[in-house]
């Protein structure tokens, strides 16, 4: 992944009724370690990362770079959110700009990642106006289906990779998600 281009990074915290979009801090370790080690985030994505690994790639404070939200909840950090430019690792996304996310599993199903999801593609829209950004998931992540819909994405295509369906979907105009 590449940084988006010409934008201002990083923004101001973004502020929604109830969450936070942040920079990474050095009291969001623990909870990135936790998120990528988590087996119930990564059934879609190769499974979990190795804890002991994690560990040691990340002695002090996450890194940060453009593009990265670090999603808090009343002080705490419950997810993040990646708007970045994609370099071809889904051959349909190259050059695009793309949105991804990881929320921790006790966070699944309370509405956080549509309201972080929103306000960060509100963001994009400031910060590059008109520009397209794209999405993939697996078919069988159900949960990330609904939440593409619900944001606006509409299906361009479907593809075999990473030994499972993926769905590509586009969403061409972000304004006004929020």
């Amino acid at each position: 992944m590449t940084d988006l281009g010409p934008v201002s990074w990083p923004p101001a915290p973004i502020r929604t009724e109830r969450l936070v979009l942040r920079e990474p801090e050095a009291r969001d370790r623990a909870a990135v370690i936790e998120l990528l080690a988590s087996p119930e985030v990564g059934t879609y994505l190769g499974g979990p990362r190795p804890r002991d690994k994690l560990e040691r790639e990340m002695p002090g404070a996450p890194s940060g770079r453009p593009g990265l939200f670090i999603v808090d909840l009343d002080g705490a950090m419950i997810g993040q959110i990646t708007l970045t430019r994609a370099t071809g690792h889904i051959r349909q996304a190259a050059g695009e700009a793309e949105l991804g996310y990881l929320f921790l599993p006790e966070a699944w199903g309370c509405g956080y990642a549509a309201e972080a999801c929103a306000a960060a593609l509100d963001w994009f829209a400031g910060a590059l106006p008109g520009e397209p950004v794209v999405l993939a998931t697996q078919t069988a992540n159900v949960r990330s289906m609904r939440l593409a819909a619900k944001l606006g994405f509409i299906e361009v295509e479907r593809f075999e990779d990473y030994g499972a369906e993926q769905w590509f979907g586009r969403l061409m105009s972000p304004a006004g998600m929020g």
